[in-house]
C-alpha cells in the first residue's frame, strides 16, 4: 500500500490543492513543523469531513489515514484506496487496522488519525481522547505532530485555522499521561489564535 499509489497519490493531491485552498481559504500555519522522514503519527482534533485535506496539502509525504472502514464501501472507495487510507471497523477494537498502522511506522512512513475517534458534533471543544495514537507512538517510537482545526469549512472562510504544532516523543510516559499531554497541545493550539 505504501508506494502503490504513491504517483496516483501525489496527482490527485496536486489536482485537488488549488480547488480546496481557494474554496476554503484554509490558513496554514506551521507546516515547517511537518518532518520530512521518520515515523510520524499526524493528530488533530476532527469537526468536518475535510480535516486530513489541510495537512495533505502541507506536505509531500504520503499521509495515510485511518478511516472508518464505511468510506471504502461506497462509489469513492477508490479514491480512499489510492489515498492511501488504513480502513478501520469501528464497531470492534479492529487488531488488523492497527496492525496496519503499526507496520507502516515501524516502515518510517506516517500515519494520520483522528484521537477523538470520530467527527465531533458537541458544543465541547474536545471529545475525549482514545489511546491508540499514544499507544501506536509508544510501540514505535514514532513522533506524534499535534494539529489544531478551528473555524468554519465554507467558502472562502474567513476563519478557517489549522496550527501544526512541533512533534514530540512520550518516550517512558505512562498512556495516560501521554495522552492527556496529547490533548493539551492540541487544545493549546485550537484556543491559541
Amino acid at each position: 500500500m505504501k508506494e502503490k499509489y504513491k504517483k496516483t497519490y501525489t496527482v490527485l493531491k496536486t489536482i485537488l490543492k488549488i480547488p480546496f485552498k481557494l474554496w476554503y481559504n484554509p490558513k496554514i500555519i506551521g507546516a515547517n513543523n511537518i518532518p520530512q522522514k521518520g515515523a510520524l503519527i499526524v493528530c488533530a482534533n476532527h469537526k468536518h469531513i475535510m480535516d486530513q485535506c489541510p495537512i495533505l496539502i502541507s506536505t509531500k509525504r504520503m499521509v495515510h489515514y485511518m478511516a472508518k472502514k464505511e468510506y471504502f464501501d461506497g462509489k469513492f472507495a477508490w479514491f480512499f484506496k489510492v489515498s492511501g487510507c488504513i480502513p478501520v471497523n469501528r464497531s470492534i477494537k479492529d487488531t488488523e487496522a492497527k496492525e496496519r498502522a503499526l507496520k507502516l511506522l515501524k516502515e518510517g512512513y506516517a500515519v494520520g488519525l483522528f484521537p477523538e475517534g470520530t467527527r465531533n458534533k458537541t458544543d465541547e471543544v474536545l471529545l475525549p481522547f482514545k489511546y491508540g495514537a499514544v499507544s501506536m507512538a509508544k510501540k514505535t517510537d514514532a513522533y506524534i505532530l499535534p494539529v489544531g482545526i478551528s473555524g468554519e469549512y465554507k467558502f472562502r472562510s474567513d476563519n478557517l485555522i489549522v496550527k501544526i504544532g512541533k512533534p514530540f516523543k512520550i518516550n517512558n510516559m505512562e498512556l495516560e499521561e501521554a495522552n492527556n499531554l496529547l490533548k493539551d497541545k492540541i487544545l493549546e493550539l485550537i484556543e491559541n489564535k
